[in-house]
């Protein structure tokens, strides 16, 4: 099966760096990959080192960088950074799909909200309605796809960025959880299934996979994981959500539509509807997830 390339999207950014770790287990392991990038820069210099790895620039958006993208390859796998313009890549993908020859596998990472979603929900963020409809999008289109649900990243800004900077300054995380739960997931973990996936000789198509951390706990027992994982105490502040939007998000600059899907994420985080857990990442992995004391070791803002 790997006399074709298979296709990897998503390599240049993202939280967490998925899909440049995706392409790393797939080199590592001998197989031909092609990296679709949007932007030529030092990260492509990298990239075109590598033997075995054909780098493309081109845009999810576009038609014919799409189909050129996807020629000759026998799998891919489609991610892409939080945009406004996630459905109109996703459908680009689907129709670009029906004209190629011979994929047998989409690896199409989603988010587990939409697991909680039909199509008349509103509370949830523009970005999540629009993974809820790219994955009918693909379904409809027939292509050959297993979709990824992951739960909240570690890696993401809720924690990477908001979490740390309070830590840092005073040994607190400061979120407007509550006693919410939550069971974030590590990017490692997301990106070894997917990789997974990709070199399974025979994945079946039509599937879902919902990927969580090992367990739900509330943000007082996240604290305890960061003290025991940094050798200090940490203590979680429960903040208001109206002074955590003014005083703790707008201070990381985010684009707009970045925003109001992180502020949605926290707000729904208060309302309890990341209170997952499944067993997919150690079924697929053969281990249990990875925790925050790994998010802490590869963290350098935390290291001593």
């Amino acid at each position: 099966m790997h006399d074709r390339p298979v296709l990897v999207t998503g390599v240049g950014g993202g939280v967490g760096g998925v899909g440049r770790t995706v392409l790393d287990r797939l080199h590592a392991k001998g197989v031909p990959v092609r990296a679709l990038v949007h932007h030529d820069d030092e990260r492509v210099s990298a990239l075109k080192a590598m033997n075995g790895v054909e780098v493309m620039v081109g845009d999810l958006t576009r038609g014919p960088d799409v189909v050129q993208a996807l020629a000759g390859c026998r799998r891919a796998y489609f991610g892409m950074s939080v945009s406004p313009s996630y459905l109109e890549a996703a459908t680009t993908v689907a129709a670009a799909i029906q004209e190629s020859d011979g994929l047998d596998l989409l690896v199409s990472m989603s988010q587990m909200t939409v697991s909680q979603m039909d199509l008349t929900s509103d509370a949830e963020s523009r970005q999540q309605r629009l993974h809820w409809l790219s994955e009918h999008v693909l379904d409809w289109s027939g292509a050959p796809v297993v979709h990824v649900r992951p739960t909240v990243f570690m890696e993401n800004p809720l924690f990477a960025r908001i979490a740390v900077a309070s830590i840092l300054r005073d040994g607190t995380i400061r979120l407007p959880f509550g006693s919410a739960r939550t069971s974030p997931v590590a990017a490692a973990d997301v990106a070894e299934v997917v990789a997974r996936l990709l070199l399974d000789p025979a994945p079946p198509s039509g599937r879902v996979h919902e990927l969580t951390g090992a367990r739900s706990r509330d943000m007082a027992a996240i604290a305890a994981e960061f003290s025991a994982a940094l050798g200090r105490t940490v203590t979680y502040v429960d903040v208001p959500y109206p002074d955590w939007l003014e005083h703790d998000l707008k201070q990381q600059n985010l684009p707009p539509h970045v925003f109001e899907h992180i502020a949605t994420m926290a707000r729904l985080h208060g309302e309890n509807r990341y209170d997952r857990a499944t067993k997919d990442v150690a079924e697929l992995l053969g281990r249990p997830p990875l925790g925050f004391d790994s998010f802490v070791r590869n963290t350098p803002a935390l290291q001593p």
